[in-house]
């Protein structure tokens, strides 16, 4: 917190009285983009050399205007430039003096690309957290699942087929050697690494299901984007899926990422992640998990009302879904490929936890 005090004391005293006095009044939304740039500081994190050919665009800048784009809600990159070049104060932030310098659109995409490439929203996400939030004890994390919508085709994937057992249902005859079941994803995880578990996970576009509130069910093309949110409605740790992957499949790599970023006591999820082994790794790591039961047969087991009061604060995750899809573009996705979508999502990501962290002070 005195972190983040000094850096919105220094924006409020020095840097918007500069700013107003170059380039006149501003709105409260480009103070608000001028907050968000000089907390995360994106620039700082782009490094690039070049040899031969001709100079490249300047991706400081360009990293800067994506920022933006994610602060004014904008879903395709032509109309940032557009808005780039009647917003003579937009664009200034930005780091463009005139409109002729503002680099194409091709120019755009391609640096977009390597953005992507080189996961730098991820990378910039994850240093925030580290500098503003590791310090602190978090009392919840609250985790969850939203369809991603995209415009892509989706790929079909066809369901293995499950080997026809031979021998007879029932007790196995004295001297039979029963074969062992097949572990599923969760109980693979226990023994594999963070890199291990990220890599099994699929992220191609698919189709995915989900039932909705009213109990109807609902498909679409796309992705399926899981976050670990801490109190605040901080995003702390996002995760790029297919739609079709259940809820639950993300959960440990998600905790083990979340862990090495902040300490927190309770994990809250709802029943789509009430798996025995979901609760021992969370144990492991030092929390407390709190999971709603699923009602599978018989009646269902309610939680106590201790826990009853803590579950409630997972209704943050789904805030923060909600902000994301309607403040900074998560819910237009024009780029295809499961590295460009994530890259997309994590500008908004990126903003809006700065914009949350700027609340605290």
């Amino acid at each position: 917190m005195r972190l983040l005090s000094s850096i919105w004391s220094g924006i409020q005293r020095s840097l918007f009285p500069y700013l107003e006095e170059e380039l006149g009044p501003m709105t409260e939304k480009q103070r608000k983009l001028v907050s968000i740039l000089e907390l995360i500081r994106v620039e700082d994190s782009i490094s690039y050399t070049y040899k031969t050919g001709r100079k490249p665009t300047d991706r400081k800048i360009i990293a800067r205007a994506f920022v933006a784009k994610a602060v004014y809600n904008l879903s395709m990159t032509r109309e940032l430039l557009d808005r780039l070049k009647c917003d003579k104060v937009l664009r200034r932030i930005c780091g463009w003096e005139s409109p002729y310098q503002i680099p194409s659109e091709s120019t755009l995409s391609r640096a977009f690309a390597e953005f992507a490439e080189s996961r730098l929203p991820e990378k910039i996400h994850e240093a925030l957290i580290k500098n503003h939030m590791s310090d602190h004890l978090v009392g919840h994390i609250s985790r969850d699942g939203t369809e991603i919508i995209a415009r892509e085709k989706p790929v079909s994937q066809e369901k293995p087929k499950k080997k026809k057992s031979k021998r007879k249902r029932g007790r196995p005859k004295k001297g039979e050697i029963v074969p062992p079941k097949e572990q599923t994803r969760i109980e693979k995880q226990k023994a594999m690494t963070l890199e291990e578990m990220l890599a099994d996970l699929p992220t191609v576009c698919d189709k995915g299901t989900k039932t909705n509130s009213k109990g109807y069910k609902e498909s679409w093309n796309g992705y399926k984007l899981h976050l670990d949110v801490a109190d605040g409605q901080i995003p702390i740790t996002p995760l790029l899926t297919s739609a079709s992957l259940h809820d639950s499949q993300p959960a440990i790599p998600l905790a083990t990422m979340t862990s090495k970023r902040i300490t927190n006591v309770y994990d809250l999820m709802d029943s789509a992640y009430d798996c025995d082994g979901i609760r021992e790794i969370s144990r492991k790591l030092g929390h407390v998990p709190i999971i709603d039961r699923n009602k599978r047969k018989g009646d269902k087991l309610e939680l106590d009302p201790a826990e009853k009061t803590r579950f409630n604060e997972r209704t943050t995750v789904e805030r923060v879904f909600g902000r994301l899809k309607d403040e900074f573009g998560g819910r237009m996705i024009r780029v295809r490929g499961s590295t460009k979508v994530m890259a997309h999502l994590m500008f908004g990501i990126l903003a809006l936890t700065a914009d949350q962290l700027l609340k605290f002070v």
